[in-house]
């Protein structure tokens, strides 16, 4: 995003709730969804634009967007694995897991994609609410994004 720095926020009436970015040298670090935008978030952001677009129904995997996933490697590898799912897909965490390189049938690796899942700091972008499982997006919003994307 042209090396956008800062914090950028708008509420969104179609999820009841703040989308605000975090951006450092033009990449997503971290996105959540909090009730109101932070007094300092600035509200003009093309990708504002765009989730504002894809909330309204325009479809959009995001998937050109950059996204800086500062994690251990096993879970940078699950998160990518699950930026893969395409728009208007569901995944199980067992189906990630597979995705990820990961065996299905070990329960520690199990429980390490859905620990993942739940530490996403870029929600949306990373779209962990395509898995039906717990993520960093609330389970209200996540709810709609399925919705949007039928």
């Amino acid at each position: 995003m042209n090396g956008s720095t800062g914090v950028f926020a708008r509420q969104f009436e179609r999820i009841g709730r703040t989308v605000e970015l975090g951006l450092a040298s033009g990449r997503v670090i971290s996105v959540s969804f909090p009730e109101s935008p932070a007094a300092d978030a600035d509200a003009d952001h093309p990708l504002l634009d765009r989730i504002g677009a894809y909330l309204e129904g325009e479809p959009d995997d995001f998937t050109d967007v950059q996204v800086a996933l500062t994690l251990a490697t096993d879970r940078r590898r699950i998160l990518e694995a699950t930026r893969k799912i395409p728009y208007g897909e569901t995944s199980t965490v067992s189906q990630v897991v597979q995705l990820s390189g990961l065996d299905s049938d070990d329960p520690e690796d199990v429980e390490l994609v859905k620990d993942a899942l739940e530490e996403n700091p870029t929600p949306l972008f990373v779209p962990d609410h395509r898995v039906e499982a717990s993520t960093a997006t609330p389970e209200d919003v996540a709810e709609t994004l399925r919705a949007i994307e039928r």
